[in-house]
């Protein structure tokens, strides 16, 4: 594999413009266009959900303290959850259903557990030097009032840094890297990646999905036991054709690895 042939890939499947980086963990990956300012959408809450168990290994946060969900923090889902206002829940709770459910909620509840500079801090202090904590997430229009917002700035979490967390994931870099990496095993939306493995591939991954943007980034582990982290970022809108290229684009790259 290199990166013409990935390329390549990425041009038949229609998913350009757009970032990929291909790991297999053993040296430099293949990259196209990694560090492109593409909006990550909810592939956001995989760093976020990182800062928040940060502060946990430190103990100024705890996994079992009891969060009530805030009006404030209220949008829509893309499936029915039960965090409505007055509901109580765990930080545990909250870091599960940002990913595995994407749950929007829970992520703005995370924002403010956690605070957009003191996780942007975080997801430096990690290596993520391009990832930034700015907005709560709007599940529809119209956006969620966000007082604390400045107005200008957009969460940012590009291929290359989604790509350098999982690898740190995959490898176990951090305390917490089992607890992510069995969230993301755990993941409800299944239908871009994952749809092209083969029998007996895991891919513990996350998906982002926006009216402009439509990704998924994960860790494949093949039915022969190797390991790579993929991440594919395609800035066109999330529907149903579009987030099926990405199956498409798997059952072609998957013979070559």
């Amino acid at each position: 594999m290199d990166q013409s042939t990935l390329a390549s890939l990425q041009i038949q499947a229609g998913l350009v413009p757009g970032s990929i980086v291909l790991d297999d963990l053993s040296g430099v990956p293949i990259a196209i266009d990694a560090d492109a300012p593409i909006y990550p959408a909810s592939i956001i809450k995989v760093p976020l959900v990182a800062a928040a168990l940060t502060l946990v290994e430190a103990k100024e946060l705890d996994l079992g303290q009891s969060v009530t969900i805030a009006e404030r923090n209220m949008t829509t889902n893309d499936a029915e959850s039960p965090l409505v206002p007055g509901f109580t829940t765990t930080l545990e709770d909250l870091c599960e259903r940002a990913i595995r459910r994407s749950d929007n909620v829970a992520t703005n509840e995370l924002f403010d557990r956690i605070g957009r500079a003191r996780a942007t801090a975080i997801a430096h202090d990690l290596g993520l030097t391009n990832t930034l904590f700015a907005r709560k997430l709007s599940g529809s229009d119209p956006l969620i009032v966000d007082p604390e917002w400045n107005g200008t700035s957009r969460n940012a979490h590009p291929a290359s840094d989604a790509a350098r967390l999982l690898r740190s994931v995959a490898l176990h870099e951090y305390t917490w890297s089992a607890r992510i990496g069995a969230m993301l095993r755990a993941q409800v939306w299944n239908d871009k990646l994952s749809i092209g493995t083969f029998p007996g591939d895991t891919f513990a991954h996350k998906t982002g999905d926006t009216s402009a943007v439509t990704h998924d980034a994960g860790i494949l582990k093949t039915h022969d036991g190797r390991v790579y982290v993929l991440v594919v970022y395609a800035a066109i809108e999330s529907n149903e054709a579009n987030n099926a290229r990405f199956g498409a684009f798997m059952r072609a790259l998957r013979p070559l690895l």
